[in-house]
């Protein structure tokens, strides 16, 4: 019966195309509109949650405080030293890896070509901290890092531009106006979410990069890597203890330093894109009950228009729960064929913007399905009334209805 009444309801729908497609354009444009929005939505999250872990697994980032936008401070400004890495080395048990980092943009040079770069100063421990392989060649070792030996370890972003597809093991490049001799080229990071290429970049031992490029000892970050199976939140905890005492800190007063949780960023980022994303979903959502209210309409019409039919179908022994069944699954037909369009649609402007935006096509089947029986709702809800209506009539009154 039920496979009956579909195909009726097939039928009657392609006898008024136009009028059918109309109504169910609400539908279509709600349900995409979610679809696309929620999809865009759990790209940009993952995309987040992504570039946050290219930094780094579990890391921690140490830097200096500065004053407020007033200028204002109710502390002591002291930038970070080697004292600083030297006590967190003793003193944080928890941490994978320690190292100091210091970067600037430099121009750098290989025969006719050239580019500015990012710098960085730092030391063997900056690689196992950022979670960052060497792809060619190697890191620079300790002894080259207490002296100062000009070597330097290249990104693939300046290793194409230099050296094409080629191994740039033992060549001379310059950064700035030091000669330094490439050891080894870093494994890919790719784009941030800000649209920096992390690959053009240039590794050297910090020393170096104090003493010829930069002319200061100035440290401008401390990376801290908690060890696997232990919580970010609990190595915070013992870098501050530690920093408060190796500056000094009187207790009550308020820190020179900042102490950056990695994971707490992806976290918070992540947070505010989803709450973004359900607050659009929901404003895309109005339009399903806009389009709701247009199968009512268009049903109430439709049982006018079919009132003599109705009354033939009763005359001839149909009870008035067929004609219940019949209008309702009319309506529910309609909703569901604006579903399953609108389905397709949203999820092709999603594939076209994760494609223009570079972001993971990340379509959710929770949603999908969610967004099939929420249109099969709206039929039933919004076809209900006039269904009840048509199921009411009187069959005498139906057969005299022009």
């Amino acid at each position: 019966m039920i496979w009956e009444t579909t195909r009726l309801a097939l039928r009657s729908i392609r006898r008024n195309i136009l009028r059918s497609f109309l109504t169910l354009l609400g539908i279509v444009i709600g349900v995409a509109a979610v679809i696309a929005m929620i999809t865009i939505g759990s790209g940009t999250t993952q995309r987040v949650r992504d570039d946050i872990s290219k930094l780094g697994s579990n890391l921690l980032v140490v830097r200096a405080a500065r004053p407020d936008r007033a200028g204002s401070t109710s502390f002591t400004l002291s930038p970070l030293d080697d004292r600083d890495l030297a006590a967190l080395r003793r003193g944080v048990e928890d941490a994978k890896a320690v190292s100091a980092a210091a970067q600037r943009s430099v121009r750098v040079v290989y025969g006719a070509q050239n580019t500015a770069a990012d710098v960085t100063g730092t030391d063997s421990d900056y690689f196992t901290a950022r979670d960052w392989n060497i792809a060619l060649g190697r890191p620079f070792n300790e002894s080259e890092v207490r002296g100062g030996t000009p070597v330097c370890v290249i990104g693939q972003t300046v290793r194409a531009l230099f050296f094409g597809g080629g191994d740039p093991d033992g060549e001379q490049i310059r950064v700035g106006r030091l000669s330094c001799r490439v050891i080894g080229v870093l494994e890919p990071k790719g784009t941030s979410g800000f649209g920096q290429d992390q690959d053009n970049v240039v590794m050297m031992p910090l020393t170096a990069f104090q003493r010829r490029v930069a002319g200061n000892d100035r440290i401008d970050s401390l990376f801290v890597a908690a060890a696997d199976g232990v919580a970010t939140s609990d190595v915070q905890a013992e870098i501050e203890t530690v920093m408060r005492e190796t500056r000094r800190i009187a207790p009550g007063a308020e820190d020179n330093f900042e102490v950056r949780d990695m994971t707490q960023v992806a976290d918070a980022m992540a947070s505010a894109t989803t709450t973004m994303t359900g607050m659009l979903g929901a404003v895309a959502g109005v339009s399903l009950l806009v389009g709701g209210i247009g199968i009512m309409n268009i049903m109430l019409v439709s049982v006018t228009e079919r009132t003599r039919e109705i009354g033939i179908r009763l005359a001839i022994g149909a009870h008035e729960r067929d004609i219940l069944v019949q209008f309702l699954v009319e309506a529910t037909v309609l909703s569901l064929l604006g579903g399953l369009i609108g389905i397709a649609i949203g999820l092709g402007l999603a594939g076209l913007a994760s494609s223009l935006l570079s972001i993971p096509f990340a379509p959710s089947a929770a949603v999908i399905l969610l967004a099939v029986g929420f249109s099969a709702l709206i039929g039933m809800v919004f076809g209900f009334f006039p269904a009840l209506r048509g199921a009411r009539l009187d069959p005498i009154d139906a057969l005299r209805h022009e």
